[in-house]
């Protein structure tokens, strides 16, 4: 026979009865009489950030939010962890400031923080990047010298026939009316020769600023990007004066440019787009893009950095979008290879190892190197070297990696078997890391004002003989 369920409560039921209504109107009307479904904050547009440059484990940092509604009370939640405990206030115009301490066992990586507004009612989540610190290391391994140039060095390239450094500088954001390309010895680190680019289109003074450089000894050319302009230009090494000046537009947020002298072809970075421009350095003529397709779905391929191997003409890059890296035959112009980075976040950061046949790639997000098998996908090694790596550079003469870590401000030198060799002091926000003749390898750093006298630096790097 079939059980049947009683439908007589019992004398326990039925005396739990009045706290079930009891819970059920509280549900209803709130606890202490509040409105949990009130109108919410429909209009919201609420967006928290933290102030300090670089977050560690067990140190403290500002917090700051805008866009909220006056009066709404704000809280921080890491899990079920309450991480302020006084609500953080909105003022009249929309906006919060505090400070949050983080702890001593916080875990290196980004981490979702819940953003919990009351009256109006709102929630968001932003990512907290906590990073460690990596302790200086080896200065007695890599002889330094360095010497001040001007405001807002970008990076540099060398010149084997010039026998110098071509550095690029642009001060600030649109209108740039500071910035220069210099012609640098590589021994004296004292600027040979200087110019300033022309003027942009429209009348607020802003110039065609430079940032990206490459150098093509086959042509006697530098080519820089004029990124703010979406765009490039050739200068001439010898003098500097100006062989072209691409239009407004030819490359899309134009970043990195590499050339192959062999095979008279640029190649340009569209960080605003997903596509490698391409161009003839004899005639300079702009070719064909080479759109590269994300292999992951929804996902878009925006290069950044860009490295070239001369003896075959290959070109590589990595995705800022997407965790992945690019292999691009420049001979035939088409993309061979798109595969996945893991343990890369915002990667950003490029170079090739012609020796041991490897990539090395950086990433702002992970702040890690990562030395991958491109015929595998294979990552061999994953190395933690600062906060905000950013670029990488790799010396086959002595089989060293170098990384700027621009929020960290170091630099770090990292042997092929995922070894650090040394870490060493870069100044003032490291930004970019470039082969020079034999071993040497220069650095250079951003300022954070005219006054900084550790920044806006070039550095000539030696491994010391031993």
């Amino acid at each position: 026979m079939a059980n049947v369920r009683s439908t007589t409560a019992s004398p326990t039921a039925r005396a739990a009865r009045p706290h079930l209504l009891g819970l059920a109107l509280l549900l209803a009307t709130g606890a202490a009489g509040a409105q949990v479904f009130a109108q919410p904050d429909t209009a919201f547009n609420g967006s928290v950030r933290a102030t300090a440059p670089v977050v560690l484990p067990g140190s403290e940092t500002g917090i700051e939010g805008n866009g909220f509604t006056p009066g709404q009370k704000v809280t921080l939640l890491r899990g079920e962890t309450v991480l302020n405990a006084q609500p953080f206030v909105v003022n009249g115009e929309g906006k919060f400031s505090g400070t949050l301490a983080i702890p001593a066992d916080a875990v290196a990586g980004p981490h979702p923080i819940v953003v919990r507004a009351a009256a109006p009612d709102a929630a968001a989540v932003f990512s907290l990047k906590v990073s460690r610190e990596v302790p200086l290391s080896g200065q007695e391994r890599i002889q330094a010298a360095s010497n001040r140039l001007v405001q807002g060095l970008y990076q540099v390239a060398y010149s084997p026939a010039s026998k110098a450094a071509f550095v690029t500088s642009a001060v600030g954001r649109p209108p740039v009316k500071q910035s220069e390309l210099l012609k640098v010895d590589p021994e004296t680190l004292q600027i040979i020769a200087r110019v300033s680019p022309q003027a942009a289109p429209g009348n607020d003074g802003n110039l065609f600023a430079v940032y990206g450089v490459g150098v093509d000894d086959a042509n006697g050319n530098v080519w820089v990007t004029n990124t703010r302009q979406d765009t490039v230009a050739v200068y001439r090494q010898s003098d500097l004066s100006l062989v072209k000046q691409y239009p407004v537009g030819a490359v899309s947020h134009a970043r990195d440019v590499v050339v192959d002298a062999q095979r008279n072809r640029a190649y340009v970075s569209a960080t605003g787009g997903d596509y490698i421009s391409v161009f003839d350095t004899r005639t300079l003529q702009q070719l064909d893009n080479i759109t590269i397709a994300s292999g992951k779905r929804g996902e878009t391929f925006t290069p950044g950095s860009l490295d070239i191997d001369t003896a075959t003409g290959k070109v590589y890059t990595v995705s800022l979008a997407a965790a992945e890296a690019a292999i691009i035959d420049g001979a035939s112009g088409k993309v061979e290879k798109v595969f996945p980075l893991a343990g890369a976040r915002d990667a950003i950061g490029v170079a090739w190892n012609p020796v041991a046949k490897r990539l090395l790639v950086v990433s702002q997000g992970s702040d890690n190197l990562l030395i991958v098998d491109p015929a595998t996908a294979k990552v061999e090694h994953d190395v933690y070297v600062g906060a905000g790596s950013l670029n990488v550079s790799y010396s086959p003469s002595t089989r060293l990696a170098y990384v700027s870590n621009r929020a960290a401000g170091t630099v770090t030198v990292v042997d092929e078997d995922g070894k650090i060799v040394a870490n060493l002091d870069g100044g003032t926000y490291p930004n970019h890391v470039s082969k020079g003749p034999d071993a040497v390898m220069f650095a250079i750093n951003k300022s954070k004002g005219a006054d900084d006298v550790k920044g806006d630096r070039i550095t000539r790097l030696l491994p010391v003989q031993r």
